[in-house]
């Protein structure tokens, strides 16, 4: 049989990278149950950064995995204030203050209470240029006169660092993150906190736990707008942040080709049901203007994009071509917005910026919360 005493023994050799004291010391390890051979525990981080939680998560997983007759390990990541130390025989936990049950959403006005308008950057399938959007639609609010900050919700492929020239890791205050700032903008990426080579394998409650950090744990301040770059598809990460927060709307992107239609329908049936208003459609890569003799070809297709607003009832926000200079400023770290201004990209993308103000207008308040059944 598991004892209690056997798995928090275990946990004992799991630290805290900062503090190097173990977690069940510090008073993290919540909610432990054992069932059989199913172990269950929470752990309640503080303020650790991201990073830490993920190899703490990890650790404890493998530790309490490795323990004879352990079958099956979920360790959940809450939240919550430190707990008194566990005293050297570990039987005082029980009487500890239970974390929130994981994946409860926090109240949306603790969260950011200084921003105004919350904008999520989406699409059905990844390589429609999601990312370049979203990093353009940032600039171009921003030159409008209005404050705008970015997250960066995208894990799998955090590229936002790289595309507004960012390299330094974000300061601490009062245990708070203070976001990095580039070309105006603030900006959180786990991309500053890990290794440029390295893979991020999370799951679902890693996820909701990263994006509720992103908000509770920023110091973002007084924003106009923050926008949000989700991974591609329809996933956890845009389950958790539909859940935490009413967003008050979603742009979706997509390539006028059939195949990324396909996706994006699936991507703009989900924030339906999820009760997130969809602010309209981008069609990137609509379209390419020869350099030499000015011909255009669609080698994407064409309309697609006009066929999805059509098809859902929503504004085509914008048609963006497709130019070699939009990728080689984003690999350079200034958004095309900001290196040719006077170009046919960067005025559809200021075209983006107000349509997406006005849409916001017409929408008005925020809706609630989605219940998710």
């Amino acid at each position: 049989m598991v004892t209690q005493d056997a798995v928090l023994a275990a946990l004992r050799g799991v630290k805290d990278p900062q503090s190097q004291q173990d977690i069940v010391g510090l008073g993290l390890v919540r909610d432990l149950a054992i069932d059989g051979d199913n172990v269950a525990f929470t752990l309640a981080f503080t303020s650790q950064p991201p990073p830490s939680r993920v190899t703490m998560h990890s650790m404890a997983t493998k530790l309490v995995g490795q323990l004879p007759g352990v079958g099956n390990v979920q360790v959940r990541m809450g939240g919550g204030a430190p707990a008194a130390a566990a005293p050297a025989h570990g039987h005082a936990h029980a009487h500890a203050p239970a974390a929130a049950p994981a994946g409860r959403p926090a109240p949306a006005p603790e969260m950011i209470p200084e921003v105004r308008r919350t904008i999520a950057v989406s699409s059905g399938k990844g390589g429609v240029g999601k990312s370049t959007v979203a990093v353009n639609l940032a600039v171009a609010l921003r030159a409008t006169g209005a404050t705008v900050g970015i997250v960066d919700a995208d894990v799998y492929g955090p590229d936002i660092p790289m595309m507004l020239g960012t390299r330094g890791r974000p300061g601490m205050f009062e245990n708070r993150i203070i976001p990095v700032e580039a070309h105006g903008i603030k900006m959180m990426s786990i991309g500053l906190l890990v290794q440029e080579k390295e893979a991020l394998v999370w799951r679902g409650p890693m996820i909701h736990s990263f994006i509720q950090q992103m908000l509770r744990d920023v110091m973002w301040g007084a924003l106009d707008y923050l926008v949000f770059d989700m991974p591609p598809g329809t996933g956890d990460a845009q389950l958790s942040l539909s859940q935490i927060l009413p967003l008050s709307g979603v742009v979706m992107v997509t390539t006028p080709q059939d195949v990324a239609l396909l996706d994006v329908r699936k991507a703009v049936g989900m924030f339906q049901r999820l009760n997130v208003p969809i602010l309209g459609i981008v069609e990137n890569m609509s379209g390419f203007a020869c350099p030499h003799c000015g011909e255009r070809t669609a080698i994407f297709g064409d309309a697609g994009g006009t066929r999805i607003s059509e098809e859902y009832g929503v504004p085509l926000l914008a048609r963006i071509p497709l130019e070699p200079e939009t990728r080689i400023a984003g690999d350079q770290g200034t958004p095309i917005t900001l290196h040719r201004p006077e170009s046919a990209q960067a005025r559809a993308f200021g075209d983006l910026a107000h349509a997406v103000e006005r849409r916001l207008e017409e929408l008005g308040p925020l809706s609630s919360l989605p219940t998710i059944r």
